[in-house]
Parts: C-alpha cells; structure tokens; sequence
C-alpha cells in the first residue's frame, strides 16, 4: 500500500488505476433513474463514488464483475443502497467480495485528501487496512495531511510505503515547474499571449508559487478571465500565499456589483452539511429570487464568487476545503454579517 501522507497538490499519474475518488471536495453518483449528490466527506460516499467510478470506467473482467455485484444489489434494496443508515454495511460487502477475487489483480485504488472525510473516518481507516492485508493483489494509494490518528491507524497495515512530499520537496518543486509551464502554455494558446506576456506570467508563478499547486491552480483560474491587455498589471494582484490570495479573492467578490448576494452564497456554502444543487441554492439564498428562472443569470453570480465555488451538473462545490476554512475563519464578518450562529 503507497501512502503519501501530506498532500501539496495532485498525484502523479499510475498505471492501471480503477478507481480514482478525488474530496476536492465531493462527486455525484447517479443511481438507477436519477443522480444523487454525494459529500465525499463520508465514509460511505466515498465508497459509493469508487464503485461508480469502477464500474462505469472500465470493461475489465474485475469491473464488469464488480457492475455485476453493485446490479443486484441495487435491484434488490433500489436507491437505498447508497442513501439509508445500511450504505456502508452494504457497500463494505460488495468491496469485500470483489477485492477478494481473482480477477482483482492489478487493481489500483486511490483515496485522496482522506483527511477531509470527516463522518466515519476512523471506520473507513479500518476498512483500508484490513482490505490492503486480506487484498495484496489490489493496491491502495492513500494521500492526506499529516493527522497523528490517520498515521496511527495506517501504520497497522502490511506492506506499507510511506512518502513524505515534506521530505522530498525538491521532487514537489520539480513537480510544480511542469504544472507551472503546462498552464501558462495553456494560457498563451488560449489568450494568445506574445512572448514577453507569456515570459513574464511564468517567472511570477515560478517565483511565488513555493512549491503549492493549489496556489498555481487559483492564480490560472483567475488569468483566465483577464483579458490579454492587462494580464501585466494585474500580475501582482496575486501575492504569493494561499491566504494572501484567498483575501485578494475576497476583496474581489467585494468590490463586483453582486458583492451582497456573492457573500450569502459564500456564507451559505461554507455551512451547509451536503452538497447543494442550483434549485437548492435558488431557495435557500434570498437575493436569488428574482432570478429564479434565469439559470444564465444564477450561473453569472456564481462565476463572481472570486474563484471560490464552481458549478458542475447543476450542483454547487466550493473549490477546496481550505477555502472553507478561509471563509468561517478570516472572512467570517463578511460572509456572516449577523454571525455564523444566524446564519445556522
């Protein structure tokens, strides 16, 4: 079992992965007649999202037999299997059967960020371990942050290699450099950047980016809506540090003409408990009544929350969950003008 244990941005790519379960923040999984939203920071939903993700990926005898298993299933208990107090009773049944067949050689499973699982965390530990010992032939590929109990509890299972980014910051520095170069080459093509825009837009994400992606990944989300003329000036309005940006994205949401509206979304966002779709946040936000039948609109106010939310199949994410942290903890008397405890 590979386990890097603290997380700076994104894995490298491996061969013959079956299953890849990204808490960015969450994922969907659709059932049989409709698609359900799941938070990823269950235990249960993470299982969910892996099975969906294997058994709709790939044609290999493990997944076509792993389909199989998650079919009658499905057709004996209906939609409760992802959704009722049983989904990891039933879940834990249908890995174990298929993790332990032959067919299961050469299957790679990915959890990552596993310290954002915040309900049943310790469960699912357990299940890992056990599965990697009782399972060789299937590979677990484990990332989070350095938490004592997830080192502790990890640390049980056999078989195990452990990678700290900490420790091999060079390899992450060199990691960066390329992600560095990928974006701006995607940004240059894009935005049709002549040579000394491009030049210049990368010595700044090099010299300030100290070795975080997710800093690379919020500067290039925001280059992407500045028109080409003023990409110069607007380069050192992305200071280096996660939080320093975070602010900067907030003063932006401050200064846009939908600032009030923005901040109760982003108030709302970084409380709620599930997931949200649009219609839910067309209930729930008060300022978007008037343009409850106008999704285009709905959409436009979201893409003005400074890079914080993005929208994918009609379902609200916030972009990361140290962008949560950053809004309940440093923007809390923007986005809770009345208090957090109100806005419960």
């Amino acid at each position: 079992m590979n386990i890097p244990i603290p997380t700076t941005g994104a894995l490298t790519s491996t061969s013959r992965i079956k299953s890849v379960v990204s808490s960015c923040c969450s994922a969907e999984v659709p059932t049989r007649s409709q698609r359900k939203p799941l938070d990823l920071q269950e235990a249960a939903d993470i299982k969910t999202g892996t099975l969906w993700t294997t058994t709709s990926s790939s044609t290999s005898a493990f997944d076509l037999r792993f389909a199989s298993h998650v079919r009658k299933k499905y057709d004996h208990v209906g939609k409760a299997l992802f959704e009722d107090a049983n989904a990891w009773v039933a879940l834990a049944e249908i890995f174990t059967n298929d993790l332990h067949g032959p067919s299961s050689s050469g299957t790679y499973l990915i959890v990552d960020t596993l310290d954002e699982c915040a309900v049943d965390l310790l469960k699912l530990l357990d299940f890992i371990v056990k599965q990697s010992s009782a399972s060789p032939r299937v590979k677990w590929i484990v990332s989070s942050s350095n938490r004592p109990n997830i080192e502790e509890r990890l640390a049980k299972a056999g078989h195990r290699i452990g990678l700290s980014l900490e420790l091999n910051t060079e390899s992450v520095s060199t990691a960066v450099s390329v992600f560095i170069q990928q974006k701006v080459h995607r940004l240059s093509q894009d935005k049709k950047y002549d040579n000394r825009t491009r030049e210049t837009v990368q010595h700044h994400l090099f010299s300030n980016a100290d070795g975080t992606f997710l800093w690379v990944a919020l500067v290039y989300q925001n280059l992407k809506e500045v028109p080409r003329r003023n990409v110069l000036k607007k380069l050192n309005a992305f200071p280096p540090g996660r939080n320093s940006l975070y602010n900067q994205m907030m003063q932006q949401v401050s200064d846009s003409d939908d600032a009030d509206v923005c901040k109760e979304i982003l108030g709302l966002a970084a409380i709620v408990y599930q997931l949200i779709t649009l219609e839910e946040l067309v209930a729930l936000v008060e300022q978007l009544k008037d343009v409850a039948d106008d999704p285009g609109s709905i959409q436009e106010i979201i893409g003005h929350c400074g890079s914080f939310l993005t929208l994918r199949n009609n379902i609200v994410y916030l972009m990361h969950q140290s962008a949560k942290d950053f809004l309940i903890t440093e923007a809390s008397k923007d986005i809770f003008p009345s208090g957090k405890e109100e806005a419960h």
